[in-house]
């Protein structure tokens, strides 16, 4: 699979990466035979990158895929972690404690813990500590700002220079911020030395909000975005009324638009949700794709959606129906094996 390396440091993605809310209960519970399956099929797959939060099912994500990964020689792949949120004991959570699963953020475990923002210095080290002991790694790739929407100051104050110290120090191998939004994140790029963006749904074939200032700020500063959520939570899988979108249930005037690129794709013979993979690899900043899979099945269908041949025609009649923006750059040519840059 081909990769690629991160902005100006020296970490590799793969084109595709394994992001794994999903192994944390995310919807849908999973379990730890079927998390461990998934994981495995993405490595048999060649995907060598894997994205992870302690929010993602309080903890339960990072412990799964420490599990599934610990066999794996530890220079073959990498990982991705988010720091700004700390888990701690909840008073009144527990095992089977019922009304205390984790359902107001969609994932479907107990609230032994509970999440505490914390974009301190302190905080990013105390986060980065927990997660290695989840993971039972003795290291991370990629430390991400996660979600810093309402602590952006403390973030750029204290914890993107804690981030940066763990990156001169050699702790880990790349820094960067994680958000379901463009604005902050292209901030991030004017005012500091990120390496990366994970930018979650505002860069796909439904919206292309990031064409807006982030990926021109990241393609002038040579940085990485790394797309997540190219389904917009699952409606350019299979739009229908009361599908998903930014985790709750699509409006009509979203579901219509997504009907509608539909219908167009399959005139060409091409699946929606094979073509909302491939669109983000058209703008040249876009350095890997992340896509959440809960079962082996589901990893296997990315991959043969991702290889899947596209022709420029089916970008064209989008451009000229009004669903793309005809400056936005779409991919032209199959993706092709590569070294690292």
């Amino acid at each position: 699979m081909r990769t690629s390396r991160l902005g100006g440091s020296a970490v590799p993605v793969s084109e595709l990466a394994l992001g794994c809310a999903a192994l944390g209960n995310l919807y849908h519970p999973v379990t730890d035979e079927a998390a461990h399956a998934t994981v495995d099929a993405a490595w048999d797959a060649g995907v060598r990158t894997f994205d992870t939060a302690p929010h993602y099912g309080l903890g339960l994500s990072e412990r799964r895929l420490g599990a599934a990964l610990r066999d794996r020689p530890r220079d073959t792949y990498t990982l991705s972690t988010k720091v700004g949120r700390l888990l701690v004991p909840s008073p009144q959570g527990g095992p089977g404690s019922g009304p205390e699963d984790d359902l107001a953020h969609g994932f479907a475990v107990p609230a032994i813990h509970r999440r505490v923002w914390d974009f301190s210095a302190d905080g990013v080290l105390r986060s980065l500590e927990a997660s290695l002991e989840r993971l039972g790694l003795d290291r991370v790739d990629i430390a991400l700002l996660h979600d810093p929407d309402d602590h952006a100051e403390q973030a750029l104050r204290e914890a993107y220079p804690a981030l940066e110290r763990l990156r001169r120090e050699g702790v880990v191998g790349a820094i960067g911020i994680g958000m379901n939004q463009s604005a902050l994140p292209a901030r991030f790029l004017r005012e500091t030395d990120i390496d990366v963006v994970l930018l979650a749904g505002r860069y796909t074939l439904l919206e292309q909000d990031g064409l807006t200032g982030l990926l021109p700020e990241a393609a002038a500063r040579g940085r990485s975005v790394v797309i997540g959520g190219v389904f917009n939570s699952g409606l350019l899988t299979a739009p229908r009324p009361g599908a998903t979108y930014d985790y709750g249930p699509a409006p009509q005037p979203v579901l219509d638009r997504a009907l509608r690129l539909q219908a167009l794709t399959e005139r060409h013979g091409v699946p929606l949700r094979a073509a909302a993979q491939r669109f983000p690899f058209g703008h040249p900043s876009v350095a890997s794709v992340l896509t959440g899979a809960r079962s082996p099945e589901e990893v296997r269908d990315a991959v043969e959606q991702l290889r899947r041949p596209i022709p420029d025609a089916l970008w064209d009649e989008l451009r000229a129906e009004g669903l793309l923006d005809p400056d936005t750059p779409v991919p032209t040519v199959m993706l092709s094996p590569k070294e690292p840059s």
